[in-house]
Formats: C-alpha cells, structure tokens, sequence
C-alpha cells in the first residue's frame, strides 16, 4: 500500500502582455509537497516563501484536497504534507494556482481518483477563476485556453517553447483582487476590438517561434497593463531597459508585481548579468520554462 508521495508542481506567468486570462506558461520555479499518510492533518512549511504558521482548515491544500474529495465523494485520510516553495506569495508566479493544483493532486493520489489530466485542469481552472496559470501548472509548456459558456474547457498545449525569460521580482506584494480593481468595468468595442487583435497576434507569433513579434506584441497590451502600470514598481523604467538590453519584450507577470522579459536563449546570461546591479533592489534571474507539469512519484 503506497503511504507516501512528493509531488512538484511549476510556478507560471500568466497573460504576456494582451493574452488576458487566457495565456500562461509554465515557468522552472517549483512548489513540492511531501506527504504521508498519518491519524492527523499536520502541515509544515520548510521555506521561506510560504507562512510561518497557518491553521490546517485556513490551508489552501486542504481546502481545495478536501473540496476535490467532496466533489467526487472520496474520504479524505489525514496527512503531514512538508512543503517548499520557490513561489514568492502575491508575485504574479502563479503561487495560489500552484497551490490549488496540488490540492487537486494530493486527493488524486491519496484517494486513488485516477483523474484525468483534462479533468484535472477543469477542476484546477475552476476553482482558480481562469485557465491561464492553473492549466500550466498542470501540463507544463505554454497553455492557451478559454472556457466556453457550457463549461467546456478548450486548450491547446505547446512544450517546446524555444525561447529564455527573465524574471524581475520586487520585495513587494500584490494581490490580484488589489490589481483588478484598477481594470475598468468595461471597454469600448473599437478599443476591444484592437485589443484582441494584439492577443491574437501574440498567440500566432508564440505558436510559429517567432519570438522576436511575439516581444513586440507583449508590449502592445490594452487589456490591463495601461491600468496596472501605475501599481508595478519601476515598470516603464525596466521595459525600456530591457529592450535596450536586447529583449524581445517584457511584460507584467500575471497580475504583477513581477516583470517577464523574452529573450533569445543565446542572450540570456549576459542580460541578466546587465540586468542585476541596475535594479538592486529585485531578484533578478533566468527562468527556464517547465515542460513536464505537475509531477509525482510515490512509494
């Protein structure tokens, strides 16, 4: 009888630019969970991304394990789940949505569910309220999705991304529900209509390799970047920067207040060698992107 498991699940960046909530790519940071079944629930934080203390019943894990057990009529056995995260919280790296697939993922494996992984990213993208970070969180590669007014969820999953990206991380937080309150309510349909027209250019540049427009294209967002800019710390001044510095185009990591930049893979070492001592205050680095998902061994 299988007792333990370790499950890693990659962070990711969401959007690109004006591939709102529908565009998201798996990036090489990693949340891991090592559980075991024991008479108690116990979790214990091993890194310093995630909280020192919080109650099992307050626990993202716990409450999307145990509301994936409800929804398919599992028992739930107690666990010690031993976490580590390389997710900064309120980033813009898809930590929340991580989270929410390995919630999804420990029920799977300890209540044996055997679920799809189709079925696991409509769940994950359900409870997450969109399919960008949570379906690359569950395939790896770049994900897009859109969910159709029946439920259905439609995605299409390209792995062999052949590009490099550079994250710009800030000491600071910001929460998603904080970044979308600066989105208007509702756009003009000439504005609307050219905004979808970038999105759709940026996904058709992703899918044929051609990074250099797609760079260009993440920087002609209308859907939200002109109303975030304002709330990410050095935006204007780190796109410029980076595009002086040879990258294709940098946008807002999800709903920030991280910046992205898309490089070639040649390049990437030395921008982000360039990169470091002109923002000191931000972790900068090379991310390379995750093309494997979620992943569990068991023994």
């Amino acid at each position: 009888m299988t007792t333990k498991w370790s499950i890693s699940v990659p962070g990711s960046t969401a959007n690109l630019g004006p591939g709102f909530d529908s565009i998201g790519l798996a990036l090489g940071l990693y949340l891991t969970l090592d559980i075991t079944l024991q008479d108690h629930w116990e979790f214990e934080h091993s890194s310093e991304h995630l909280p020192a203390n919080v109650k099992v019943e307050d626990h993202l894990v716990y409450k999307v394990a145990k509301e994936t057990a409800e929804r398919y009529k599992a028992t739930l056995p107690s666990c010690k789940v031993v976490m580590h995260s390389e997710l900064p919280l309120a980033r813009g790296l898809g930590s929340s949505a991580s989270a929410i697939v390995a919630g999804i993922e420990l029920t799977n494996q300890v209540c044996n569910l055997q679920l799809s992984i189709e079925e696991r990213c409509k769940l994950a993208s359900k409870i997450e309220g969109h399919p960008d970070n949570a379906a690359a969180s569950v395939y790896g590669g770049l994900t897009i999705a859109s969910t159709l007014p029946n439920g259905q969820l439609e995605l299409i999953n390209a792995r062999d991304v052949d590009a490099a990206f550079a994250v710009f991380i800030p000491n600071v937080e910001l929460k998603t529900e904080e970044a979308r309150k600066a989105l208007p309510s509702n756009y003009d349909k000439a504005y609307a209509v050219h905004a979808s027209a970038h999105a759709n250019m940026l996904t058709a540049s992703l899918l044929i390799k051609d990074y250099e427009r797609a760079g260009k294209f993440m920087e002609h967002d209308l859907f939200h970047e002109p109303f975030r800019a304002n709330l990410i710390p050095n935006y204007h001044e780190i796109r410029q920067t980076a595009q002086d510095a040879g990258a294709f185009g940098t946008a807002i990591s999800g709903a920030g207040p991280t910046v992205i930049s898309l490089i070639s893979k040649d390049r990437i070492d030395a921008f982000v060698a360039k990169m470091k001592p002109l923002f000191p205050s931000y972790d900068i680095k090379a991310v390379p992107v995750d093309t494997k998902g979620v992943q569990v061994t068991s023994e």
